[in-house]
């Protein structure tokens, strides 16, 4: 006894060497199997590494995430990593729930129930139908893990898991399908200074918005994220799987939920679909791919203080991020930044949302600036679209499918991919595209999509070059001019007349 209780002090920091000790390995029920799948291991080691190199004199909190296809073995990871919180470290304490009731209480704590059971610290804990906790009776108030089924009215119950200086343990299993309502309220519970923190979500990637969705995206810098291939575990049913991959195709989005562990192209009223987003992520354009087109710079303004105003420059089709900033009370201040862009660029044009750009477009104007303010909720060119801004989303998302270049920023993506439309179903806008408001998307846990926006500014008119760089081009007698070699309708400009370049010289 007091040789394993030693050991289990040893492994507070290694949860992997913890799985390898509690269970008797090749034996019994365990009899085919020697230890963790791969994917398993690479998370527990991971943890261990985090916890080890961790500064809990900051606020540190170990974030996993495992977005996986069907039968993996995640309800046997989650098991591992509560019975290693639990045993390693004296009254950890934690939260545990899913993505229903029924889930939580058949899947996730049956599978605690077995593993529990095989493992060799079994008595030191008493295992019910809504809690494991010590077998101690001073300690079992304190030193413990609950199941607790979510609920959206009231979310309350996930608001007041702390534990300072000890050991805070936070499991969302099937997190996909978790609201974000909880996600938000558990963030209180990663506050607790000089305290050990582990926050693990896993599940089917199921829905291509939301807090899971943002793990592997907009808030990907603050997760260790992992993406397992059911085809790659060692314990799955690969006939079953080529069947799926068969019957579906290998980029279908049932194949790419359930058997890759990757989100979805489009949920069902998303925008823009992901695949579009990640073809132009990270690409690399020649200069001489999209110097010749106007520079157009686009400004999309802070509404509230959480949101962060943007400034981005598209030219042809090579975009950049030029700045993003905390909301100002000065705009002066913005003007200034949107200005030195502008001369730094030499920009043919600058955009600004009318909605909360008025003061910058006023202290623009007193620069003597001739900038351009644009209504969100002005007339569409399109009949089928309600407003400006899906008009300009949409020339947006047709200029990401013919060959664009964006940066590989998880922000800009996020915002590309976070917003979903609606159809009007009213009078004049019946059968009338529009897409869902900055307000819309917050109550669905999303940030507002400023950069996104900014971009979409870019498209908001025809902009012709201040310095005919077609015609540069064509008198350049360094190199031979193909006109047939421009880009036909690249960065949402007119449609390009390959002869127009004679009559302009002529």
């Amino acid at each position: 006894m007091n040789e394993t209780l030693a050991a289990m002090g040893q492994f507070s920091q290694d949860p992997y060497g913890w799985v390898l000790f509690s269970f008797k390995w090749g034996e019994g029920e365990l009899k085919e199997h020697t230890g963790p799948d791969k994917w398993q291991t690479q998370v527990l080691q991971e943890m261990g590494t985090q916890l080890r190199t961790g500064t809990l004199t900051k606020l540190e909190v170990v974030r996993e995430a495992v977005a996986a296809g069907n039968g993996v073995g995640k309800s046997c990871l989650v098991s591992w990593i509560m019975l290693w919180a639990m045993t390693t470290c004296e009254d950890c304490r934690g939260v545990v729930t899913a993505n229903t009731e029924n889930q939580l209480r058949t899947k996730t704590w049956a599978e605690l129930a077995k593993w529990h059971r095989l493992s060799i610290v079994s008595k030191w804990f008493t295992h019910t139908a809504t809690a494991i906790y010590s077998a101690n009776p001073a300690h079992e108030k304190t030193w413990r893990i609950d199941q607790i089924p979510w609920s959206e009215n009231k979310p309350e119950a996930f608001a007041g898991l702390h534990n300072q200086g000890k050991r805070v343990i936070l499991i969302f299993d099937e997190a996909s399908a978790i609201p974000d309502v909880i996600w938000e309220t558990a963030e209180g519970a990663m506050t607790d200074e000089n305290t050990e923190i582990i926050w693990a979500v896993f599940g089917n990637p199921t829905r291509n918005n939301g807090r899971f969705h943002q793990c592997f995206n907009g808030h990907r810098h603050r997760w260790n994220g992992h993406h397992v291939d059911s085809r790659t575990c060692g314990i799955t049913n690969k006939e079953q799987i080529q069947k799926w991959v068969d019957d579906y195709g290998e980029d279908s989005d049932f194949v790419r939920i359930h058997v890759r562990g990757v989100f979805p192209k489009a949920s069902s009223m998303q925008f823009i679909p992901n695949d579009i987003v990640e073809m132009a992520r990270g690409k690399h354009l020649r200069e001489e791919q999209y110097n010749f087109a106007p520079v157009i710079i686009g400004v999309d303004p802070a509404w509230s203080g959480e949101d962060e105003s943007a400034i981005v420059l598209r030219q042809g089709l090579m975009m950049k991020v030029l700045g993003t900033y905390r909301k100002m009370q000065n705009d002066v201040q913005l003007a200034g930044y949107v200005a030195n862009f502008e001369d730094q660029y030499k920009a043919d044009a600058v955009n600004i949302d009318l909605g909360w750009g008025t003061g910058v477009y006023s202290a623009g104007k007193q620069m003597g600036r001739k900038w351009n303010l644009i209504a969100f909720g002005g007339k569409s060119n399109n009949a089928g679209l309600m407003n400006k801004r899906a008009d300009m989303w949409n020339d947006m998302k047709n200029w990401l499918q013919q060959g664009a270049a964006i940066p590989d920023n998880p922000i800009l993506c996020s915002d590309l991919t976070g917003v979903e439309y609606r159809m009007g179903e009213q009078g004049a806008n019946f059968g009338k595209l529009y897409l869902e408001s900055k307000d819309m998307m917050k109550s669905r846990g999303l940030s507002s999509p400023n950069i996104g926006d900014a971009l979409a500014l870019t498209f908001a008119m025809p902009v012709r070059s201040k310095t005919d760089k077609r015609a540069d081009a064509l008198m350049n007698r360094s190199r031979p001019y193909d006109p047939l070699s421009m880009s036909i309708n690249s960065g949402g400009e007119k449609a390009y007349d390959p002869f127009k370049i004679f009559r302009i010289l002529n």
